[in-house]
Formats: C-alpha cells, sequence, structure tokens
C-alpha cells in the first residue's frame, strides 16, 4: 500500500541511479573496439530469426495483415529506442509468441465484427495499444513491480512450458500445411494437383526435421569431441543460423522438372510496396472506429498490460540474474514506463509491440560477460606469471593481480578483497600447503577464482537493432527461405527450451521406475531430488501439469483465447495462499526455488562443472584457446533459458542408491 501512495519514487529512483552510470554505458561500449561485434552479431541472430519466423506466423493467421516487414520493424524501432533510452540496456527486446498469440485473437474478433472487419482491424488493435500503454505507464508510476517477485518459479515454468507447447502446435500445424491447398487459390493450378502437393509435403517434412536435427546437434557443438575450439566455439554461437542457410541452400539442389513454387517459400511484402506502407499512416483511420469498440478494447489492453508487465520484467531480472554480479543499478519501473510509450509508438504506426524477450536477454548478458572476462583473466595471467619469473613473494604476486582487477574492474577494495578470498588463498597457501609459487599455476587457479564481469554497455545492443532493422532491406533474400525450414525452426525453439525448466524435468523424473532412481543421482541432478520426498515431488507436478492443460485448454477458445494470460495471474493467489497448505514449506521453497540449483552426482566419477577442478586445455598456448574455454565454462554454467545453475556437492552421499530415506528402490 506504501507504493501506491508515493507515485512516482521508483521512477525517480531509477532515472537517479541509472544517470550516473549513462555516460559510462558509452564508454565502455566504444573501449571494446572489435570485440563488441562477437556479442553484436551473436545476439543478432539470436533475435533476427525468431521475429522473421513470427512475421510468417502472424501473415498466415492474419491472412496477411500483418508480416514479416512489421515484425522486423517493431523490433528494429524499439531495440533502438530501448538501447539508447532503456534503463537496463543488456535487456534485448522484440515480437515474441504472447503477441503473435494476442494479435491473432484481435484479428479474430475483429473479422468477426461488420463495423471493423480487416480494413480497420489495425486502426482498433491501435486503440488496444493506446489502453495497454495507459495502463503499463500507470503500473510504472504506481511502482507495481515491486510484486514481480510473487510470480515465482512455478509461474514462469508454466509460461514458458506453455510456449514451448505454442511454438510446438505451430511447427506442426505448419508442417500438415504444406500437403494442402492454401486458403483462397486455385485448386485448378498444377501445383495444387496431388502429385505435386504431395511432394511439397515430403520435402516440408525432410526440410524441417533437417532444420531441428542439425540446429540441436550445433547447438551443443562446445561439447564435441572433434574440431578446434575456434571451430566448435563458432558453431555453437552460430550453427542454428546456419543451418537455416544451408537448408534454404538445399531447397534449391531439387531437380529442375519439379513444377516451381515447390517446396513453399516466405511470402511478404516488400518494405516499399502499397501493403507495407499502409501501417505507417493507420493512425488516420483510428477516428474510423465506433466508439463502442474504442472502449471495448480496454479488455484485451487489460490482458496484454499484465501479460508484457510480467515477460519484459521476468526477462530483465533473467538479464541481470545476481550470479552474473552486475555493477550499475536495475531499473525495473522506468524500463515499464519506455516499455508504455513504446507500445503507444508500435500502435500508432500499425505494427504489433515489442516487449523483454527470452531467452535473448540473458544470452546478451552471457556473451557480454565472455568478452570482459577475457580482458580481465589475461592481464591478471600476465602480472601473475611477471611476479613469478621475478621469484616475488606471495603476497606481491597476490598484490600485482589485485591491482589489475581493481584498475580493470573499478571495484571498490572491500568489494575485491571478498570477491578474490578465494584466489588469495591459494595464491597463500598453495594446492598442497607447501610454497604458493611451486603449486599456484595462474592459468588453473585465476580461471577457478575469478568472478564473472560483464561489459556493461549500450553498444552492442544498439548495434543489432540497426542489424534487424537493415534486415527489412534484404527482404527479396528472406523470401527464399522455405516455410518448411521455419517450421523446423519452430520446433527447435520448442525442444530447446525444455532443458533447465524443472516442470519438465520432473515430468521426466515421474517415468522412471523405483529401482532406476538411483541413476538420476550418479549424474548431476536438481537439489530437490534429494531433499524433497517423491509423493511430494509427484503431487507438486501433477497440479503443475493439470494447472498447465488448463492454461493451454483456454487458448483454444475462439474468442476467448484472449483471456490466456487471466491464470497466470491468479497462480500468484494460489501459490501465496493455498499451496502452503497442501505442502511443507520446505519442500515447496525447494520445489519453487528463486534459482536453478543442482547437485553433484555422487558415484564414480565426479562430474562437477565446477572451475575449481576444471584446467583449461592448452591454456597456455594462444588467446583463441581462452576465448572458447570462457564461452564453454558460460554454457556449462547456464540453463538453455538462460539461467545460472548453482551447483553444489551433494547432501547425504550415503544416498547413492536410494532416493529418498523413506522410500526403498
Amino acid at each position: 500500500m506504501g507504493n501506491i501512495r508515493s507515485p512516482f519514487q521508483g521512477i525517480i529512483t531509477d532515472i537517479k541511479g541509472r544517470s550516473a552510470c549513462y555516460k559510462q554505458d558509452w564508454v565502455n561500449g566504444l573501449c571494446s573496439g572489435f570485440r563488441i561485434f562477437a556479442p553484436t552479431f551473436y545476439i543478432f541472430f539470436a533475435s533476427a530469426l525468431p521475429v522473421i519466423a513470427f512475421g510468417e506466423q502472424l501473415s498466415r493467421d492474419t491472412d496477411g495483415a500483418l508480416s514479416t516487414v512489421e515484425t522486423l520493424a517493431s523490433t528494429a524501432i524499439c531495440g533502438i529506442i530501448h538501447s539508447i533510452f532503456g534503463g537496463q540496456p543488456l535487456l534485448i527486446v522484440g515480437v515474441a509468441e504472447p503477441t503473435v498469440i494476442m494479435y491473432t485473437y484481435l484479428y479474430s474478433f475483429s473479422k468477426g465484427r461488420p463495423e471493423l472487419g480487416q480494413k480497420l482491424f489495425l486502426a482498433w488493435t491501435a486503440w488496444v495499444c493506446v489502453w495497454t500503454a495507459l495502463l503499463l505507464i500507470l503500473l510504472a508510476i504506481f511502482n507495481a513491480c515491486t510484486i514481480i517477485t510473487r510470480f515465482t518459479r512455478i509461474a514462469g515454468e508454466l509460461f514458458g512450458m506453455l510456449i514451448t507447447v505454442l511454438f510446438l502446435q505451430e511447427a506442426i500445424k505448419g508442417v500438415i500445411s504444406e500437403f494442402i491447398i492454401p486458403k483462397g487459390e486455385d485448386p485448378k493450378l498444377e501445383i495444387y494437383q496431388f502429385p505435386w502437393l504431395y511432394t511439397n509435403g515430403l520435402l516440408a517434412v525432410i526440410f524441417s526435421f533437417g532444420v531441428l536435427f542439425t540446429a540441436l546437434k550445433t547447438r551443443k557443438a562446445r561439447s564435441w569431441h572433434y574440431g578446434t575450439g575456434w571451430l566448435r566455439g563458432f558453431l555453437a554461437d552460430y550453427g542454428v543460423p546456419l543451418m537455416v542457410l544451408c537448408w534454404t541452400a538445399l531447397s534449391y539442389t531439387i531437380p529442375g522438372k519439379v513444377v516451381s513454387g515447390v517446396p513453399r517459400r516466405l511470402f511478404c511484402p516488400l518494405l516499399w510496396e502499397p501493403e507495407s506502407l499502409y501501417h505507417w499512416t493507420v493512425i488516420k483511420d483510428m477516428g474510423k472506429v465506433p466508439i463502442v469498440y474504442i472502449f471495448a478494447a480496454f479488455i484485451p489492453a487489460v490482458m496484454i498490460a499484465g501479460l508484457y508487465f510480467f515477460d519484459h520484467s521476468v526477462a530483465s531480472q533473467m538479464a541481470q540474474q545476481k550470479e552474473f554480479n552486475l555493477k550499475n543499478p536495475s531499473a525495473y519501473h522506468y524500463d515499464i514506463l519506455l516499455l508504455g510509450v513504446m507500445t503507444l509508438i508500435c500502435g500508432l504506426l500499425g505494427i504489433p509491440p515489442s516487449n523483454g524477450v527470452l531467452p535473448q536477454s540473458p544470452m546478451h548478458t552471457k556473451s557480454l560477460a565472455v568478452l570482459r572476462r577475457q580482458l580481465i583473466r589475461k592481464k591478471m595471467v600476465k602480472s601473475a606469471k611477471e611476479g613469478l619469473l621475478q621469484q616475488a613473494s606471495n603476497s606481491e604476486i597476490y598484490g600485482r593481480m589485485q591491482a589489475v582487477f581493481i584498475e580493470m574492474d573499478a571495484s571498490p577494495p572491500t568489494s575485491v578483497d571478498k570477491e578474490l578470498k578465494n584466489l588469495k588463498e591459494a595464491v597463500m597457501k598453495g594446492d598442497g600447503g607447501e610454497d604458493a609459487k611451486e603449486n599456484f599455476d595462474p592459468d588453473k587457479h585465476i580461471d577457478a577464482y575469478l568472478p564473472v564481469r560483464v561489459n556493461e554497455q549500450r553498444i552492442s545492443n544498439l548495434l543489432q537493432s540497426f542489424l534487424v532493422g537493415l534486415s527489412m532491406c534484404v527482404l527479396p533474400i528472406v523470401k527464399k527461405i522455405p516455410t518448411s525450414v521455419l517450421w523446423g525452426y519452430f520446433a527447435y525453439m520448442a525442444i530447446d527450451s525444455l532443458p533447465g525448466n524443472q516442470f519438465w524435468e520432473r515430468i521426466l523424473l515421474l517415468f522412471i521406475t523405483p529401482s532406476r532412481r538411483y541413476k538420476v543421482l550418479e549424474g548431476v541432478h536438481a537439489s530437490f531430488v534429494e531433499s524433497v520426498p517423491f509423493k511430494s515431488i509427484l503431487m507438486f507436478t501433477l497440479f503443475q501439469f493439470v494447472y498447465f492443460l488448463v492454461c493451454f485448454g483456454v487458448t483454444w477458445i475462439p474468442i476467448a483465447g484472449i483471456l490466456f494470460p487471466l491464470p497466470f495471474f491468479l497462480l500468484i493467489s494460489i501459490r501465496q495462499h493455498i499451496l502452503p497448505k497442501l505442502f511443507h514449506p520446505d519442500h515447496l521453497r525447494e520445489l519453487d526455488a528463486a534459482e536453478y540449483e543442482e547437485i553433484v552426482g555422487t558415484p564414480r566419477r565426479n562430474l562437477s562443472l565446477s572451475l575449481k577442478e576444471r584446467e583449461p586445455p592448452d591454456a597456455r598456448s594462444d588467446g583463441t584457446e581462452d576465448d572458447f574455454y570462457d564461452a564453454e565454462i558460460l554454457d556449462e554454467m547456464t540453463t538453455n533459458r538462460g539461467e545460472l545453475r548453482l551447483r553444489t556437492v551433494s547432501f547425504k552421499e550415503e544416498r547413492l542408491y536410494q532416493v529418498h530415506p523413506e522410500e526403498k528402490a
């Protein structure tokens, strides 16, 4: 209640905090030099491909009223605005699946109303965006971001699972549609005769499964046994867009006797065509919308505002997890205010709004952590080796490294002492308690104890947004992508989002027979497997699964499907008032933990990814291996959702062959 009585307090605090480091945000980016292009291109491909896929989905669901042009334009415009004026520049914004779903419902409603129809669809959605913007601005003014902590893991994972299933549903519907004559086309055309229609469908199956399989394989390239570190790192970062390119090229190798139009390719108007130019002047049609529908637009606006508030805040949280050790303050209230302004701009331009997206936002932070870590590590290693060559004392070696860290990191001395405490112990004591100069290895120990550091700046976000905007100029090339390749990409996004989702991991656990559950404990596993009775895990998972079915069922209701965010808002009260009565507080805390905590497997060999037990291969050879190893470390420490793993040793070693004390295998 106190937050409501202090309007603008959160926004003012955010502006004061971020204005103090605004200049440094630009300086840090410019000082990175050409190295800033690596995270820029990495996040550009991670942003552009989904936006192109969502554009094709929107085009199909809105009969061409919206297309890839509009999704690219929205992502570029909002990205540029946010990178310059946003509070948290590490946050990546773009058109996301929830926006596509909402716009599909809005189109179905508008199309079924003679007073609106397809002609006034964009004008009416502009009014929806006006109301949405107003609600978001009010949420920011009255400090609503303070309640974001009530959206716990259960809500985030249910929402993530819903998006996963919707991705998979879209992929399946897309592949099936390749066997069917498109709506509004002449069935007498040669291309729509059975032999060619069937050929198109079979090619779609091949291309979609080909993209899915190869994208999933290259995603894990850093763990391959073959190839150099540079090659594996390149394939892991850019393998997915590369596979889209490869399968698009393969689609042009089909025999020349195949009729033109097989396989089907992406369709969207070019930037300079009348269909695209109309959107920029949609504001002139807003006055033609009947007054009753202007006020009716408030209902979907409430849903969209709540959805954006939740999605944007969670994406921002993931981009600035405490394990990233960010130095600059957050700006949740101010960013929601700016989101309201961007939503208003997009609505008046007739394009779908953009908001914070996952997993691109934490992916952006992770890529910048690799960049910053490389720079600090190399200077600290060099300084330590110089000290060893000069036979400096233990304290002198540590003092040199500490000075380098303070110089490059600009941290206060008290903070540095705390963060480098373990490194200091390694230098002063050595591994075996003997002279540290004989046991201390700069390459090994600095990697083990160097805290994660992120290059907090605005340049990479700004550049990737410009690149997304430039993509609109190469739409003639984008249109060469087969639609079946996009269906494979939708399936890839669905399957790739499952690892790291504890809801999914608990579902899989239910299918493991009691006699084989000890196998789970042999590998790295979630902490709740050891600390929560299996019965509680079962009940919690069944509750989550039933609730998920309710959420998914709402999306199938023709017009009322627009209310699909409502169950997620209700979940706040259920989590706060009902679940504590059904589950033990300690068990509920473990199952709905704020952090992703894992335990290292007990038997045979230690699968710990702890940096203290890892030595980079060929760490002394050259810088390229350092670059790869840094990225590999952060890949292993991060879930596919972008969440940092907290890994500890097993609670009880005697539990090697049992899942819980009271249960017999």
